[in-house]
């Protein structure tokens, strides 16, 4: 059981001394070793380390909304003229006015600015249920002097992610099962004590990080009778040490990706790892879900960043011996981690690869005549290898929905050249509006060689129709992808629900996994009784050598409906049946959790499910990571 973790510790630590003393005989002078081995522990000890800033605070409700998305102060509403604009100071489309915003959402869902659907906006006591509390666990959490809370506002903060569904209740003043207690370790050793007293006293725990779930992967089970605590990382937020030699990195996993990008860079490196939601997503959570991040191409999936994982478990400590960059020792067990989704224990501190940052940067985009002719681009930059640091297609929905969240500019001279760029491609070049996509660039690396890199990719886009569209749709395409998660709540404010997916599919099965994907989702609504057409569009993410990933938008305008969050979430489900059923994988980063588990077996085999229960089993034999994700 867990009392085997501080055992496996004194092993650990008698061979490193064995080992420490070894390496000592080599050296000209001796070594103290126990002052050695003890470097970087826990914050609570007083060790000096790169230590970070509380930047996300234990009350996180103060600087984000607890039913919406990001930041509190940052929403897109409508201003009394009735014109669209996003407020707040974080973004670069910030104070700005988005003139076509409105239009758009009237001719796309046929929303009524008259007609509204506001949020609940304070969370009242009576909707939460008291906590269920096992005294003896709390007692003796009380001893260990580690930061907890019973707080309503904490508990419902911590009980959900970004799901459509969650989001939808909270809006509505409804609140389910939430963690009893809320508990926030310093560091490594802080959560081994929090795991020993879980097992000591039956006590279920769920691990938080960031917070941005899709995949229902917080949710407290309904069914769960024992006391529920959400083990919050995110005061384990240090960079503990930097190896310039080797260029790696070990980090405390609570660490959100912006703080983690921000420090790095302050030492003049860089992950390369960035999520679309790495403002807020947590590096424990990337690795328990396998996550994967827009400029992969160059920097790799968290599988490929990963150096060592160091997890608690209820049966002890799980880590390797050493952090060499590969190993032939049997099944890797960090696949045992990635993707284990909180089922197994909790990630407490990752080294991951770093990499200078890069001397240059520099965003393009490409138009082509239609969406066929972007994927077969894209196929062939992949096939040839010569991908930049990021590359993403739009279908021709999503290209007018970016095109509608343009800030309104400030000089006729800006206004007259956009006009200029839309005549020559639409009349002299012939695209077809209704048709045309785009494909938005970012490279990286030393200027001489982005620059060749640049031409490249823009000759291979030229033999496939495809015209150079400019660097400021790229950067502003790449700014929109830390901005668009705002909308859904703007849309819901004038009853439009939406949500996205993701899958990966062979390249052969593309644009037949695009097509009847959409077209499905489409008919299903139809069928199930929403009054107005859906928004059904997508985009192509990631490229690989055999395939690629493929993102999935669609909303509807649920006026008219009883119950829109079933309707929304059977013509989900079919959606994700048409991907399974042309080639589609379950998910490509945004992992199974509760919402997709019911496709596991299919996806993994009998025996591949079988294997899984049975590290399940040994692992947390009496359930204490009982989140009931995955299996």
């Amino acid at each position: 059981m867990a009392s085997n973790s501080s055992g496996g510790g004194s092993d650990r630590q008698r061979v490193a001394q064995q080992r420490l003393r070894i390496i000592a005989g080599h050296l000209q002078r001796p070594v103290d070793v126990d002052s050695t081995i003890l470097a970087a522990e826990c914050k609570a000890q007083g060790t000096e380390t790169h230590v970070e800033e509380k930047t996300v605070p234990k009350r996180r409700q103060e600087t984000m909304k607890w039913n919406g998305w990001g930041y509190s102060d940052t929403k897109f509403l409508f201003n009394k003229k009735g014109q669209a604009e996003f407020t707040g100071k974080r973004y670069r489309l910030s104070g700005m006015i988005i003139p076509a915003l409105k239009e758009w959402m009237e001719g796309t869902f046929g929303t009524n600015m008259q007609h509204k659907s506001p949020a609940t906006p304070i969370l009242t006591s009576g909707a939460v249920q008291p906590p269920t509390l096992n005294e003896a666990f709390v007692e003796e959490l009380t001893s260990t002097g580690i930061p907890f809370s019973l707080d309503a506002e904490d508990r419902v903060f911590r009980a959900h992610g970004h799901c459509l569904h969650e989001i939808f209740a909270l809006r509505e003043g409804k609140v389910g099962r939430v963690p009893d207690l809320v508990v926030w370790p310093n560091c490594h050793n802080d959560v081994v004590k929090i795991v020993e007293l879980a097992c000591k006293h039956d006590v279920c725990l769920i691990p938080y990080g960031g917070g941005t779930s899709v995949s229902s992967g917080l949710e407290c089970p309904p069914e769960e009778t024992r006391s529920i605590v959400s083990l919050d990382t995110s005061q384990m937020n240090r960079i503990l040490w930097i190896d310039e030699k080797n260029l790696t990195a070990h980090m405390e996993a609570g660490i959100v990706g912006q703080n983690l990008e921000r420090l790095l860079n302050e030492s003049g490196y860089c992950t390369g790892h960035e999520p679309d939601s790495m403002e807020f997503s947590s590096l424990g959570g990337w690795v328990a879900t396998r996550a994967s991040g827009m400029k992969k191409n160059i920097y790799g999936n968290i599988e490929d960043l990963v150096v060592h994982v160091r997890m608690v478990t209820p049966q002890g400590v799980i880590e390797k011996s050493c952090q060499g960059p590969r190993m032939s020792i049997g099944p890797d067990i960090h696949h045992f981690i990635l993707g284990s989704e909180g089922t197994l224990g909790v990630v407490t501190e990752v080294t991951m690869k770093i990499r200078p940052v890069p001397e240059y940067r520099k965003y393009g985009s490409v138009v082509f005549p239609n969406f066929e002719q972007g994927v077969a681009c894209l196929r062939e930059v992949a096939k040839q290898r010569c991908a930049p640091a990021s590359i993403r297609l739009m279908d021709n929905e999503q290209f007018k929905f970016g095109h509608a969240l343009k800030p309104q500019v400030s000089s006729m001279f800006t206004s007259f050249l956009d006009g200029l760029k839309t005549f020559y491609i639409t009349k002299f070049k012939g695209f077809d509006p209704n048709c045309l996509c785009v494909a938005t660039l970012l490279f990286e690396g030393g200027r001489e060689k982005v620059l060749q890199h640049e031409k490249q990719v823009y000759d291979i886009a030229a033999k496939f129709g495809g015209l150079a569209a400019g660097e400021d749709n790229g950067q502003r395409g790449y700014m929109l992808t830390f901005v668009i998660a705002y909308l859904r709540d703007l849309g819901m404010d004038y009853y439009v629900i939406g949500e996205s997916f993701e899958t990966s599919v062979p390249w052969d099965r593309v644009l037949d996994i695009c097509r009847n994907v959409k077209a499905r989702i489409t008919r299903e609504c139809k069928d199930k009784g929403v009054q107005f057409a859906p928004l059904s569009s997508c985009r192509v993410t990631q490229t690989y050598d055999a395939g690629a990933c493929v993102y999935f938008y669609f909303a509807f305008n649920y006026r008219g409906l009883s119950d829109p969050v079933h309707v929304y979430e059977e013509v989900e489900h079919a959606a994700r049946e048409e991907i399974l059923a042309n080639g589609g994988s379950l998910s490509h980063h945004h992992g199974v959790g509760k919402l997709r588990k019911e496709w596991m077996r299919e996806a993994v085999s009998n025996v591949g499910m079988g294997m899984l229960k049975s590290v399940k089993d040994y692992v947390d034999p009496n359930n204490i990571f009982g989140n009931r994700n995955l299996l």
